[in-house]
């Protein structure tokens, strides 16, 4: 690890400027002389709008603009959002109806932006909203997660976005006949809330030579670049994209949305900035909604309990229109872990995803792997229980063994290693598991449930392998490093920086790390899918090594020796016969002394030949109280093979917020409507989120096996968390509620949901 990185915790640099107030997100860098925007939006789930009256409104005192999708249609705008389509298992392309920025004609979930507003002030520009005559004849509304119902769009039949399939659906179904043991359950996954602590926002200004200037809080800026100035008939050198510091982004943040488009067109129209920061129900009503989903799964077991078919049928709720990614969140995504650590050879995944009216669902933290071992690792308890088999040794007998690998799975992905007994044995001893026959007969004295849950997860590493970096060395002895991915709070600046100065031996405070700016930086992918630290990390020793080149060459002219006396430690520049030993920065400082400013600036891109596959063990306890409902997570421990770590402060760090989101979503998240489509969780005494007093210390350990997909043996940790807490947890909770007799629970896991069950089962 001297070479890839020294493995030690380091604290966050950026924590000093957020601690002292300083951060600086979209609310706090956007001008001052902005106009202040506002959307009008539908409070009705479907209806065709019969009258949109804006004459009082846009003679009001203080508006500038006033917008609908006709005047966005007037002006050429695309009424349109680009969404990715999967292919159908009949070769066709999923549906792809239209998704304006501002409804036109119709709208279809209650939050839907109808018109936008631009005033001097957020006051004036609500009240012209009110002046606005907005009438809406109500249909009925689609919202059921299945097939039929009334059309969400006339042009989607039955209401059907795609019908998905991998695998072998003769094979599985001949090999479920032919099992010694059959399981099949249902499994419900709650439609959730990414909550980020900083909501939605941008700005849009026009800045020098006619361009544009539009910053919002997301997740990279090239994406959002094209689609803006594709939907705006801008060429994209006329556009400028930046992000600034981020209050969360949890994957919601990582698409394109319509308030953005509709913002930099005002902009554009009016010549002057204009800003808009969604409030928390208004994100509650509009921001991607993740998971919403249901299956019916069937394992089929041989008489040594190994499994020989594994069939899931899956219905993806989509919401209203197609997401940037949505059609392939519980489809493609889905499937890249759909048999996770065990050896399956027979598996078949069919998902269809409809429409319903109600906002769109998209990317959430794991975007279709958490689903997926949620799913497979459910089914796996439920199996052990109704075989009778110990659900650790129901795993174990099904575990990929290590000499299997690389192990192709049925779905085309290749793990290129994995131990997974050895972390399953880590993590019993660090769960004390010997111990919890102790803890579970105090917990009935003290009249309480007591459940242990096991969840062992497997996920596969997102997003383009490849990734951008440029290091600059400055006139005042500074190191900047252009980096393609953006920092949402996983702490990118310290390990970016950090990282850097391993290789190099230049201070962490003589380095800046610049992102966010699609000016200064030519293209990146982003940030998502657990990409960044292991695609950037790789690209920097590339980079590295570049400079290394140079400067090597560089002092061997100067010293007139060969280049082949000179070598790098990491630290300083040694010079065969020569008691100099420069640093990379004196290097630098040499070099433009000496006029080869062809030296300060190197840009290098790298692709990883393969993903990596981070895995791990989750262990939960949980005390429910059998005569409220209430349920306590009490013990929490964690062991992860994440490979070799950079810092495994962060990574500790990256799984405790990981395990507190999946803990929300079984035991207290759950967005929903009425029958009308009203949302009834748009604040936050409805929708309710972990909190320090609900959430448990956690114990975490890893036991690495250094990947081979990357030279550095890493594997991505930042969705890992939440991967696997979701069936740890719910598998506690079953195994406490079982011993009162519930046999089909479901999340999420609330006190009243609790109690109910229990009351059901009496």
């Amino acid at each position: 690890m001297e070479k890839f990185g020294k493995a030690q915790s380091f604290t966050r640099l950026e924590d000093v400027r957020f601690l002292k107030g300083e951060g600086r997100y979209i609310d706090d860098v956007a001008p001052e002389n902005a106009y202040f925007g506002y959307f009008l939006r539908s409070q009705v789930a479907h209806g065709t709008i019969a009258e949109l009256g804006l004459d009082d409104a846009r003679d009001l005192d203080g508006v500038h603009l006033i917008l609908t999708a006709d005047d966005l249609e007037a002006a050429g705008v695309a009424l349109d959002m680009w969404s990715l389509r999967m292919t159908n298992v009949d070769g066709t392309k999923g549906a792809a109806p239209k998704r304006p920025p501002l409804a036109k004609g119709k709208v279809r979930f209650v939050g839907e932006a109808v018109a936008f507003i631009v005033a001097d002030s957020i006051d004036v520009a609500k009240d012209a909203a009110e002046m606005i005559e907005l009438d809406i004849d109500e249909l009925d509304p689609h919202l059921e997660i299945a097939p039929g119902g009334p059309l969400v769009h006339d042009d989607v039949p039955d209401n059907l976005a795609y019908d998905f399939g991998i695998g072998d659906r003769d094979a599985t179904e001949t090999a479920i006949a032919d099992a010694a043991h059959v399981v099949t359950c249902e499994v419900a996954d709650t439609r959730v809330a990414a909550v980020s602590m900083e909501p939605r926002g941008a700005y849009a200004e026009p800045i020098e030579n006619g361009r544009m200037h539009f910053a919002f809080s997301g997740q990279g800026v090239w994406g959002p670049k094209g689609q803006i100035a594709k939907a705006l008939g801008m060429d994209e050198d006329d556009l400028k994209v930046t992000t600034p510091d981020v209050g969360g982004g949890f994957g919601m943040k990582g698409q394109m949305y319509p308030e953005y488009i509709v913002l930099v067109h005002a902009a554009r129209v009016l010549n002057h900035p204009v800003r808009w920061i969604a409030d928390r129900s208004e994100s509650l009503l509009t921001d991607n909604a993740g998971r919403a989903l249901t299956h019916t799964a069937t394992l089929a077991f041989d008489t040594d309990f190994r499994i020989t078919a594994y069939k899931v049928e899956s219905l993806s709720d989509l919401g209203a229109y197609n997401g940037q990614f949505g059609q392939g969140i519980q489809a493609q995504l889905f499937s890249r872990v759909l048999t996770g650590v065990y050896d399956i050879q027979t598996a078949w995944l069919n998902t269809k995803g409809v429409y319903t009216n109600t906002v769109q669902v998209d990317a959430y933290r794991g975007a279709g792997r958490p689903e997926a071992i949620y799913l497979l690792e459910t089914m796996m308890d439920r199996a052990a229980r109704a075989l009778g088999i110990d659900p650790w040794d129901i795993r174990r007998r099904n575990f990929i063994a290590p000499d299997a690998f690389p192990y192709d799975t049925i779905v085309g992905e290749t793990y290129d290693v994995g131990e997974f007994n050895k972390v399953l044995s880590r993590v019993a001893d660090e769960a004390d598991l010997q111990g919890y026959a102790k803890r579970h007969e105090d917990s009935e004295k003290a009249g309480k449930l007591r459940g242990i849950g096991l969840c062992y997860y497997i996920e596969s590493i997102l997003g383009s392998p490849e990734e951008d970096a440029t290091l600059e060395f400055t006139e005042d002895g500074r190191a900047l490093l252009y980096v393609g991915t953006q920092s949402n709070g996983q702490g990118h600046e310290t390990v970016y920086a950090k990282f850097l100065s391993d290789q190099t031996g230049i201070p962490v405070d003589r380095i800046e790390i610049v992102q966010g700016d699609s000016d200064r930086i030519a293209r990146g992918g982003g940030t998502g899918g657990s990409r960044s630290v292991t695609v950037q990390n790789n690209v920097t020793l590339q980079t590295v090594a570049k400079v290394v080149e140079g400067f090597s060459a560089f002092l061997a002219e100067v010293e007139e020796v060969a280049v082949e006396d000179v070598s790098f430690d990491d630290e300083v520049f040694r010079i065969k016969g020569s008691n100099l030993t420069p640093t990379m920065l004196d290097a630098a400082a040499l070099a433009k002394a000496k006029g080869r400013d062809d030296l300060l600036r190197t840009t290098e891109t790298a692709k990883l030949p393969a993903r990596s596959f981070p895995n791990g063990a989750h262990v939960a306890e949980v005390e429910v109280d059998p005569e409220t409902g209430v349920t306590r997570l009490d013990r929490y421990t964690v062991t992860d093979d994440f490979g070799n770590m950079i810092n495994p402060l962060l990574v500790e760090g990256q799984v405790h917020g990981g395990v507190v989101q999946g803990m929300g979503q079984l035991m207290m998240e759950q967005l929903v409507t009425d029958e009308d489509g009203q949302v009834l969780t748009a604040s936050f005494m409805d929708y309710a989120v972990p909190r320090a007093d609900n959430t448990p210390f956690m114990k975490f350990t890893t036991e690495p096996v250094p990947s081979t997909a990357n030279v550095m043996g890493m594997k991505g940790c930042g969705e890992a968390g939440t991967v696997g807490s979701m069936a740890a947890i719910g598998n506690a909770i079953t195994d406490a509620l079982w011993q009162r007799g519930v046999r089909d629970p479901q999340m999420p896991y609330t006190p009243l949901r609790v109690w109910q069950m229990l009351r059901d089962a009496e």
